[in-house]
């Protein structure tokens, strides 16, 4: 009864938050966001009305930005903290006094604030679809997803995502797969906010679905329950240190789970 906060990270939280909430009933609780790994301890929540995190300046950490547009070039430039900007996808790079030397963790953020420095976790480095420039990346599914949750009362328990490629004369396509605590009241208009979420967050998305013709209608697949669990736990990958792909720029996850799978068709 007194339990007041939850503590959480590592997993983007906005799929759980409702699921929580219906565990523990109450206006009092307060869910603090902290960002840390093996290699270091790089942000806190310090405000509670907001899950942006203060970026730790003091913990013996160096930090350099590589801007994601410029992640596979040849010889990318990176950016110290003097000149960063809003609003701009950076793949994090750290260099430690434990002897970690120009590291790059796989995270993708974005400053929030310059002043103090605040930031989110937008993603990771290998986590994205970009079958035809629309660059979608792990912070764009989660934001389309929440308000297509919040439009039609579901609840979402695991999910992924991977291209649908051009074949036969067919535009392409991203493909969902989502095990659901609690399914859409109306499935096709769940698709449908889901796909208009994406092309207002995301104009690269959206010029690629302009008149379909690059990429059509999302694809979304209802996966029966326990599905991402129990291949996780085929591969042997079922622990904290293992998480579902939410993203894929390839369909190596999404066609090995489709394999051990027959997902609920529409």
């Amino acid at each position: 009864p007194n339990l007041e906060f939850c503590f959480h990270g590592g997993v983007n939280f906005t799929p759980y938050r409702e699921q929580f909430k219906k565990f523990i009933p109450t206006d009092n609780m307060y869910y603090i966001e902290s960002y840390n790994a093996s290699e270091g301890y790089f942000g806190i929540q310090d405000k509670v009305e907001h899950g942006e995190m203060l970026l730790m300046l003091d913990y013996g950490i160096f930090y350099e930005f590589l801007p994601v547009e410029h992640l596979h070039d040849e010889n990318p430039k990176t950016l110290t903290l003097d000149e960063v900007e809003l609003g701009k996808n950076y793949a994090l790079i750290i260099s430690t006094n434990a002897g970690l030397w120009r590291y790059m963790i796989g995270d993708t953020v974005r400053f929030t604030s310059l002043a103090p420095y605040r930031i989110q976790i937008t993603g990771r480095t290998k986590h994205y679809i970009n079958a035809v420039g629309e660059e979608v990346i792990i912070d764009n599914a989660e934001q389309a997803l929440e308000e297509a949750c919040r439009h039609t009362g579901a609840v979402i328990r695991e999910y992924t995502a991977a291209p649908v490629y051009f074949s036969n004369g067919e535009s392409g396509a991203h493909e969902w797969l989502i095990e659901f605590v609690k399914a859409p009241g109306e499935f096709d208009r769940f698709v449908d906010i889901l796909d208009e979420t994406l092309r207002k967050i995301n104009s690269d998305y959206d010029a690629k679905r302009y008149k379909d013709m690059a990429l059509r209608r999302p694809i979304v697949r209802r996966a029966p329950e326990g599905t991402f669990f129990n291949w996780l736990k085929e591969k042997g990958k079922l622990g904290g240190q293992n998480k579902v792909p939410r993203l894929a720029n390839d369909r190596e996850y999404m066609d090995a789970i489709l394999k051990v799978i027959e997902p609920v068709r529409n």
